[in-house]
């Protein structure tokens, strides 16, 4: 079973998302682009566990809040963004709803609904049995349902698929949300929508492990825990929860007079037979669970023994690592019980090592039929191929789409493949990119970006606060196909260099926002020329100098311009750059670093745009 594509409208952050899935994938992008949101997505569709909350969704699910409209407006003019015109959300929202009539006049409008589709494909016998009457056909190559000839249902390209589709809505009449799954087909041939059950989605096998959840519930008997899942399918539940009762309920807590709790209780009720009549109440006494069901589920929980003794602890009180890994071998339990299943993953490198994350990444695609993963982790990514690799991105208008990564000519395979923790990663997992030349300004413009943001924070910002990645190009030929490699998958790219002739100019220009490029050639003669001499002096004091240029300048003082740029020659991407502008003042850092480093906070940071005064009416008008 695999998700081939999911379609997504009015989720969380995500206005609207068309997204083709492979049979195992990373999502990429950086924090708040929408990951978690897909897969939360994927959850509403498939997870049979999660129409049990009720309501499934509420108003933080909606695309900015907006579920209703106040009464005598369209759904059209509240989702066009009038200023007058506030929409529906949260518990003050639903009082004046009721009060005006809110929501009532387009209950039903899609604006104003979730709908998540999707197309499931690669399904196993059993599921084709049980979903016979609802099985249509994905032409894998157009990445579309096929309606064409019925005999070229045989190619290649063309499934069996299975259309799911989940509605979210708010209802005026209960003042409350509802979410339901259909048969995606029920919803358009003109018959009553047919319900997908909670059955039918236990037969599609969708676990979604979320990364903070999944390993302090692994082992609890929690509805949708892993444990949970396990016992499922292996069908031991009957008789176990009667058993369970039935011994906890012989416990009584505290009997022994010594104790005193016996005693006040037994005064209690001797007070109560005072006043009322033993039918009323009669013998209060202790026990250690309320002796349901549910109850049962949230306080019984595994232990497991620590260290060489037989001490043991709840599995929670483990560490992170050991509580992952257990998760681990849950998961491998329940592949080979359900033999197909889609495990969605958040972040699996938590509080893991290196080494156990690849192992974690390479058993679970073994043991699923599809994998999903969303992680920061450069260890994680390297196991994904570039075309499992999934870039995300969201515009401001909150319309998701993604890319892959398509490699420029100077850029080879085993390239990106060796140098992808140094010098790709990052750049793949950020919203903007600033590709420089090489080590030196890789080091060297973080630090004076975040020198002069400690020094004048109204001016200047980090690059950390801007959302800015540096990548290094290993050279100035190579910024063109660098910028390229992330302006193609939608990153916001910059480039800063040194002087370049025009046609360089022009080749970076074509794949940048903005080039920042200045005067001198080489950073070591921008900073020397454009600093003062007491910042030099200084620098020269805190050094310990190496041998040969100690012999070289004796005093490094007498000569601080040569000596300095000897110095920042034999430290040349070593930082040796980096640590002279961070002792600077904003006055001893060259204009031009300064400039681009405003400049840069403009384009990434641009202040509010200034609100219209409202101009009060002439009260003599008229």
């Amino acid at each position: 079973m695999q998700v081939a594509q999911i379609h997504i409208e009015n989720f969380r952050g995500i206005k609207g998302a068309t997204l083709d899935l492979r049979k195992h994938a990373v999502l990429l992008g950086d924090n708040n682009i929408g990951k978690t949101t897909v897969l939360e997505a994927l959850d509403l569709v498939l997870g049979p566990d999660r129409l049990n909350r009720m309501p499934p969704i509420d108003e933080h699910d909606f695309y900015h809040g907006r579920y209703a409209v106040k009464s005598g407006k369209s759904a059209v003019e509240d989702q066009g963004g009038d200023a007058t015109q506030e929409p529906v959300s949260g518990n003050g929202g639903r009082a004046d709803a009721e009060e005006e009539g809110a929501g009532t006049e387009a209950p039903d409008d899609p604006a104003l609904q979730i709908r998540i589709d999707a197309m499931v494909i690669d399904l196993s016998e059993e599921q084709r049995n049980r979903f016979g009457d609802y099985i249509e056909f994905w032409d894998d190559q157009g990445k579309k349902l096929y309606e064409a000839d019925p005999e070229g249902v045989d190619a290649e390209t063309v499934f069996p698929a299975l259309r799911i589709t989940f509605i979210g809505k708010y209802d005026p009449d209960e003042d409350d949300f509802e979410g339901k799954t259909f048969y995606t087909r029920t919803l358009t041939d003109g018959v009553a929508p047919q319900a997908f059950s909670k059955k039918d989605k236990q037969v599609c096998g969708f676990l979604y492990l979320r990364s903070i959840r999944t390993g302090s519930r692994a082992l609890s008997l929690e509805r949708g825990s892993l444990l949970d899942i396990i016992l499922r399918l292996k069908e031991v539940r009957p008789q176990m929860w009667e058993s369970a009762i039935g011994k906890i309920s012989e416990i009584s807590v505290a009997e022994d007079p010594s104790l005193g709790i016996s005693g006040v209780l037994q005064s209690i009720n001797n007070a109560l037979k005072k006043y009322v009549p033993k039918e009323w109440g009669i013998g209060p006494h202790l026990k250690v669970s309320n002796l349901t069901r549910e109850h049962l589920r949230k306080v019984i929980t595994a232990f497991i023994a620590t260290g060489d003794g037989t001490h043991a602890a709840p599995f929670y009180r483990q560490g992170t690592g050991t509580i992952n890994m257990l998760v681990l071998a849950m998961l491998s339990q329940i592949a080979e019980d359900k033999q197909n299943v889609i495990f969605a993953m958040e972040e699996p490198e938590t509080a893991i090592p290196p080494y156990a994350q690849k192992r974690i990444i390479h058993e679970v695609r073994n043991l699923a039929s599809q994998t999903l993963f969303t992680s920061h982790s450069p260890y994680v990514l390297e196991e994904f191929s570039l075309d499992e690799m999934v870039i995300l991105s969201r515009d401001s208008d909150g319309v998701m789409t993604q890319s892959q990564i398509s490699l420029p000519d100077s850029v080879k395979l085993k390239r990106y493949r060796q140098e992808f923790r140094t010098r790709f990663c990052e750049g793949l997992l950020a919203r903007r990119v600033l590709v420089v030349e090489g080590a030196t300004e890789a080091s060297a413009f973080p630090v004076a970006c975040r020198r002069l943001a400690e020094l004048a924070p109204a001016k200047y910002a980090s690059l950390e606060a801007l959302g800015v990645c540096v990548v290094d190009a290993g050279g100035e030929g190579s910024i063109p196909d660098m910028a390229k490699l992330y302006k193609q998958i939608g990153k916001r790219t910059f480039a800063l260099c040194d002087l370049q002739d025009a046609a360089a100019q022009t080749q970076i220009q074509t794949q940048v926002e903005h080039m920042y490029m200045h005067d001198e050639k080489g950073i070591e003669n921008l900073i020397l020329k454009n600093t003062s001499l007491g910042a030099m002096e200084r620098f020269c004091d805190l050094l310990h100098w190496p041998q040969d240029l100690q012999e070289k300048f004796p005093n490094p003082k007498a000569d601080v311009v040569n000596a300095l740029m000897a110095y920042f020659a034999k430290k040349k991407g070593d930082f040796g750059i980096a640590e002279y502008v961070a002792q600077c003042s904003e006055g001893e850092i060259p204009q031009w670093i300064r400039d681009a480093c405003s400049h840069l906070k403009e384009l990434c940071m641009p202040p509010p745009a200034p609100v219209a005064a409202t101009v009060a009416p002439d009260a003599g008008a008229g």
